[in-house]
């Protein structure tokens, strides 16, 4: 510390300034520090500190905080930030290196805007440093609106991405944090969205150790400082209440020592839909007692809940202790230049290498499904005429998905293309529909722009139709136009406007190429048997039109690959409010599906050798050669799957380690692959894991070693075993 600090016209001795205030002294522990600024406020302003919005404490020198800030894929909504994919995107990198970048890189950009915010005295929402972001929950049903936030249906590859992410996000300095990440929604949490301030979610101990709490237990084990409880009850208690979840987990089973937050109106639920107490300072002061630390809610009840004797002043002294000591570690109360954050610049928001970032994460998240006879690559200097098709082909909306911030340049698929055909090649566009409507203008008859694209089409040697969803069809209850579910989907099936339109063009005889934007399942039967290539694009970041043209034309190689299992029909599913993982997802699922978890094509082909198997103490190293024996370089994605069969319900099989790996033409590399024994302890029905005896069946390869990843791809993964002895 410097030995002079300003405050206000006066310059105030170091030395006098630490013995008036101690918690300044950046030699003491943070948790000394923590306990004398709780110490030093009186019991009204440890109230004042309650809600997400901490008033100041001028006395203190405390300014006021707001906890609430976003960060899903990208600085968000605090004005223009660099954006990346949306989360599902990110998910079907399987690249958790990509995915720290993407968190180092949102830290970098929200340091420099909240420090540059606290120069000018803005302290308002999404100004400060702790994000409610990663969203971990599992996609268990596609039907579920907010699904493309999280990182799919797998709780290996939501783990290992939730990981990197939070890693990313908050640094490896030994003292203090960059920023802070905020796992959600705490903890078994999937939609009904029209439903979610009430519904109960019932899950057995088997499920919620299998498949619903590793992510979390994960991204706690990698330090994140915070978490969000969910709106919903688990099993008839709320989650913002819960002492099984918040206190025998989070605290005692796992350890954990950061912020427990609310999610917004959370308190407010517990009287007015849950009715678990008669009204808002009884909910208030519950949610401190089983353990919440930041309460986020409208009402202000915190004085009426101390007053009426219901709030105990330990449950008060500890959440703000909790809450001190994150600020602490972001460095709130330290010089400037000790914190080695605190001078970023503005200057690397959206700069050149972070916007080269977002390109190549959105490179790595396009996921090619079909391409029958080679159509694609396309070829520059063979192609005319292109006609570029559909209601997504020039929206903005389907490149950002929801939680994001504001990018200055955006570029759509149709501009895309034409930027990089250039002058030698014709673009012709056409809508050709709405995304779940009839008509396009008001005033026109249903069916108004069926005919245009039918005759570009007819005039192109190619057409590319965009199609899909998009954020205001599927998405967070309250922020879509989708109200009839409050977000959710009804159907996992594309909308009819949408597939009158592919059968139209499709009877012109033009090779149809067909761009799904979507954040989960989409299917069609017209697609699957009018189009000659399908390429998944997600929500794809804010310059994914250039990305995804030159891929089209061959500069870049597909690789991405499905986060979550693609069904064949809605009907295949189990009914959306069951939170039973039976015969759900690729783990459990005992039908057919269209496209299984994990798939991706290539315009290059691998193989893959000599597929060997080592067990080390707590480990299994797994080393395979991979080849690519195609003629364009690309990305693979290696995966490996395990199973194995008890008196109990086991999974069909579970992803246990993935990589990702780029080859030149002809190039093959050994790789070596680390499976903790952790991830082969099954669960009993009870909940209890443990290594089981028997042989552990592991496979390695691109895909799952099913049979309809096999009949995709042309391609068996190779196979090996491990012995588990009791």
């Amino acid at each position: 510390m410097s030995p002079l600090k300003h405050m206000g016209s006066m310059q105030i001795d170091t030395n006098e300034l630490l013995a008036e205030r101690p918690w300044l002294d950046s030699t003491k522990s943070f948790s000394e520090r923590a306990k004398l600024i709780v110490g030093e406020m009186t019991v009204e302003e440890k109230l004042s500190q309650l809600n997400y919005r901490n008033k100041g404490i001028p006395r203190l020198d405390i300014p006021p905080y707001v906890w609430w800030n976003e960060a899903l894929h990208g600085l968000a909504r605090s004005g223009t930030a660099t954006v990346f994919p949306q989360a599902i995107g990110m998910a079907a990198t399987f690249n958790p290196r990509r995915l720290r970048q993407m968190g180092e890189i949102i830290a970098k950009e929200a340091r420099a805007r909240h420090h540059e915010s606290v120069r000018q005295g803005d302290y308002g929402t999404y100004k400060g440093l702790t994000f409610w972001s990663p969203n971990i929950n599992i996609f268990r049903d596609p039907r579920w609106g907010r699904g493309h936030e999280t990182y799919g249906e797998d709780p290996c590859l939501t783990a290992t991405m939730g990981v990197a992410y939070v890693e990313g996000l908050q640094g490896d300095h030994p003292k203090y944090l960059k920023a802070v990440a905020t796992p959600k929604h705490y903890a078994v949490h999937s939609g009904p969205e029209l439903d979610r301030l009430s519904f109960n979610s019932e899950a057995d101990e088997r499920d919620l150790q299998e498949t619903y709490l590793p992510a979390f237990k994960a991204c706690f084990k990698a330090g994140a400082q915070s978490v969000m409880t969910a709106y919903n009850a688990l099993n008839g208690e709320p989650c913002s209440t819960s002492d099984y979840l918040i206190n025998q987990i989070l605290r005692k089973e796992w350890g954990f020592q950061g912020a427990v937050v609310t999610d917004a109106g959370a308190g407010e639920a517990l009287y007015k839909e849950h009715q678990t107490v008669n009204d808002y300072p009884e909910a208030l002061a519950m949610e401190l007692s089983r353990g919440v630390d930041v309460i986020v809610d409208w009402e202000d009840g915190a004085n009426e809940a101390w007053q009426r004797g219901l709030i105990n002043e330990n449950d008060l002294d500890r959440a703000i202790y909790n809450q001190i000591m994150v600020k602490l570690k972001l460095g709130f109360f330290d010089e400037t230049q000790e914190v080695p954050f605190s001078d970023t610049s503005t200057e690397v928001i959206e700069c050149d290498e972070h916007l080269a970032a977002a390109r190549e994460a959105t490179r790595e998240s396009l996921v090619l499904l079909k391409n029958a006879d080679t159509l694609l690559p396309l070829s520059k200097k063979k192609l005319k005429t292109i006609a570029v098709i559909g209601p997504n082909a020039d929206a903005r909306d389907v490149l950002l998905g929801n939680y994001h911030g504001t990018p200055s340049r955006q570029v759509t698929l149709l501009q895309g293309i034409q930027n990089e055909v250039g002058t030698d090649c014709r673009v012709l566009y056409a809508k050709g529909c709405e995304l779940n409507t009839y008509r396009t203008e008001e005033w026109a008859e249903d069916n108004d722009r069926y005919s245009e694209a039918v005759n570009i089409a007819s005039r192109a040697d190619v057409a590319i139709l965009c199609l899909g969803l998009n954020p205001k069809i599927e998405g967070e209850s309250g922020d879509t136009f989708n109200v009839e579910a409050g977000g959710d989907k009804l159907q996992i099936e594309l909308h009819e406007a949408q597939d009158e339109l592919v059968n139209r063009v499709a009877s012109t005889g033009t090779p149809i190429i067909v761009l799904m934007f979507a954040g989960s399942a989409v299917i069609s039967n017209a697609v699957e048997e009018k189009a000659s290539a399908l390429l998944h694009c997600w929500y794809p970041g804010a310059e994914a039109g250039t990305v995804i043209a030159k891929m089209l034309l061959g500069e870049y190689n597909p690789s991405g690959r499905l986060p979550v299992t693609f069904y064949k029909r809605t009907s295949d599913l189990p009914p959306f409010e069951d939170y039973s993982m039976e015969n759900r997802t690729y783990r459990f699922f005992k039908g057919e599906v269209a496209y299984p978890f994990g798939f991706g094509l290539s315009y290059s082909t691998f193989h893959y050798l000599n597929f060997e198997l080592e067990s080390k103490e707590d480990k299994i190293i797994a080393t395979v050669t991979v080849i690519n024996t195609g003629d364009s370089a690309g990305d693979e994605v290696v995966q490996i799957y395990a199973s194995q069969t008890a008196e109990f319900r086991t999974p069909i099989r579970s992803l246990v380690a993935f990589e990702r790996v780029f080859l030149h033409p002809q190039q093959l590399k050994r790789l070596k692959l680390e499976i903790d024994f952790e991830s082969l302890k099954l669960t009993a029905p009870n909940g209890e894991q443990s290594l089981y005896p028997g042989t552990v069946k592991l496979t390695v390869g691109g895909t799952q070693p099913d049979e309809r990843s096999l009949e995709l791809a042309s391609i068996k993964p190779l196979k090996g075993n491990i012995e588990i002895k009791s």
